[in-house]
C-alpha cells in the first residue's frame, strides 16, 4: 500500500509548490483572505479535473484489462480525491470564519438618467 502511494509523491509536491506560489503571488499583492479564496477556487478546478481525467483512465484501463494502468491511475485518482475533499472542507471552514465571502459582489448601476453614450444618440 505504501509502495502504491509513493508514488503519488511527485503530483503532491508540484501542487504543494503551485499552492505556496500562488498563496504568497496573491497575498502579497491583494490580502491574505483573497489569498485562500483563490486558492480554494483554483484547486477545486485543478483536483476536479485530475479525479475526472484520472477515473476516465482507470475506466480506459479497466475496459482494456490493463491491471498496471488500472493500479496507477487508481492511485492517481485516490490522491485526487482526497484532495478535492480536503479542498472542499477547507472551503467550508473558511466560510465559516468569513461569511461575507458568501455574497458574490453584484454589478454596479448607474443610478438615474441615461448614460452619457445613450444621451448623445437622443
Amino acid at each position: 500500500m505504501i509502495a502504491r502511494l509513493s508514488r503519488v509523491v511527485p503530483l503532491l509536491l508540484v501542487l504543494a509548490v503551485v499552492a505556496l506560489v500562488v498563496y504568497l503571488v496573491v497575498a502579497w499583492r491583494y490580502s491574505p483572505n483573497r489569498g485562500k479564496e483563490v486558492l480554494i477556487r483554483l484547486f477545486t478546478i485543478v483536483t476536479g479535473a485530475l479525479s475526472a481525467f484520472f477515473l476516465i483512465v482507470c475506466l480506459y484501463a479497466w475496459f482494456d484489462g490493463n491491471e498496471a494502468v488500472l493500479d496507477l491511475g487508481a492511485s492517481f485518482l485516490v490522491a485526487a480525491l482526497v484532495g478535492l475533499a480536503v479542498n472542499r472542507i477547507c472551503r467550508a471552514v473558511f466560510l465559516r470564519h468569513h461569511p461575507a465571502y458568501r455574497i458574490k459582489p453584484q454589478k454596479a448601476r448607474r443610478l438615474g438618467g441615461l448614460s452619457r453614450f445613450w444621451a448623445r444618440r437622443r
